[in-house]
C-alpha cells in the first residue's frame, strides 16, 4: 500500500482533480507526538481505503449499467501495456468497441498512440501518485462516451505495488510481466499476481536472449495464485494474441449473460 511505497497522506480521493492528487509529507520530530501521529495516519489511511472501496462499487455499477466490462492492465513501467492495447484494438475492430483510460505521471503519450487507432481515450495525470484509485476512474468515465463501449481498458501507472491495492470498480485484473524484467517478479512483488485473475507474459520473442525460464515463471505465479490464468504472447510475432483475443471475448460474452 502507499505507506509502504513511501506515498504516505494523501489528499482525500474526493478533493481535487487527478492532476493535484499529491502527496503531503509531514515531518513532526517532537517525541512526545510520535504516536499520535501515527494513529492519525492509520486512521487517514483506513478512512481513504473505505471511500476507494465505496467508489469503486460505484464505478461497478455504471459500468454494468451501460454493459460495460472493464479491465485494469497493471504491470513495471515498460512491460508493453500500451503496445499490447494497440495490437488489441486491431484484432477487434468491428467485433468489440473498446474504450481506454490511461494513467501516467505526466505527458499524454500514450493516450495519443490509442488514439490514433481511433478509440475514444481520456488519459489520467497523476503528478506525483503512483496509483489510480477509484475515485479518478469515475471522473475519466465521465469524459467517455458510455454508451459506445463494449471493453473499457484502465492502463494503470506502472508499478508492481501500490496499485495492487486499490479496487478500481473494474471487473477483471490482468498483469503483464515482460520477458526482460526477469524471472523473479512474481515472488518479488506477490501481491500484484495474487489479485490478478490473468497474467500475461509479453516479449517472449526475446527468450532466446535473456535468462528466463517460462515453465518456471508460470509455476511461480500459479503457486502464488493457483486461479490464475496465464498466457504468453508476443506483439512482435503475434505468437499467443489468438488466446488472448479469445479470453477477452469468452470474458464479455459470459459477462453480458451474467447482466441478464
Amino acid at each position: 500500500m502507499c505507506k509502504e511505497c513511501g506515498c504516505g497522506l494523501v489528499n482525500h480521493p474526493s478533493e481535487g482533480s487527478e492532476k493535484h492528487h499529491e502527496h503531503h509529507h509531514e515531518h513532526h520530530h517532537e517525541p512526545h507526538h510520535g504516536h499520535t501521529h501515527s494513529k492519525e495516519t492509520l486512521q487517514l489511511l483506513e478512512d481513504i481505503m473505505k471511500y476507494n472501496e465505496f467508489q469503486a462499487r460505484h464505478n461497478r455499477e455504471h459500468f454494468e449499467e451501460y454493459g460495460i466490462y472493464a479491465i485494469n492492465l497493471m504491470s513495471a513501467p515498460g512491460s508493453g501495456k500500451t503496445t499490447l492495447l494497440e495490437k488489441t484494438v486491431e484484432l477487434l475492430s468491428g467485433k468489440l468497441r473498446i474504450g481506454v483510460i490511461e494513467g501516467d505521471l505526466e505527458t499524454e503519450r500514450d493516450a495519443e498512440r490509442i488514439r490514433k487507432k481511433g478509440v475514444p481515450v481520456y488519459q489520467i495525470t497523476t503528478g506525483s501518485a503512483c496509483h489510480l484509485d477509484a475515485s479518478l476512474i469515475h471522473k475519466a468515465m465521465h469524459k467517455l462516451p458510455m454508451d459506445q463501449i463494449d471493453l473499457l481498458f484502465v492502463e494503470n501507472i506502472g508499478n508492481l505495488v501500490c496499485p495492487a491495492s486499490y479496487d478500481l470498480g473494474t471487473h477483471l485484473n490482468v498483469t503483464l510481466l515482460s520477458v526482460p524484467e526477469g524471472e523473479d517478479k512474481p515472488e518479488k512483488y506477490p501481491l500484484i499476481f495474487k489479485v490478478s485473475q490473468l497474467v500475461v507474459i509479453t516479449k517472449i520473442d526475446l527468450l532466446p536472449y535473456f535468462d528466463f525460464d517460462l515453465e518456471k515463471v508460470k509455476s511461480q505465479i500459479q503457486k502464488i495464485n493457483p486461479k490464475a490464468q496465464i498466457i504468453a504472447l508476443s506483439a512482435k510475432t503475434g505468437e499467443g494474441f489468438d488466446l488472448w483475443v479469445k479470453f477477452l471475448e469468452d470474458s464479455y460474452t459470459q459477462y453480458k449473460k451474467f447482466l441478464r
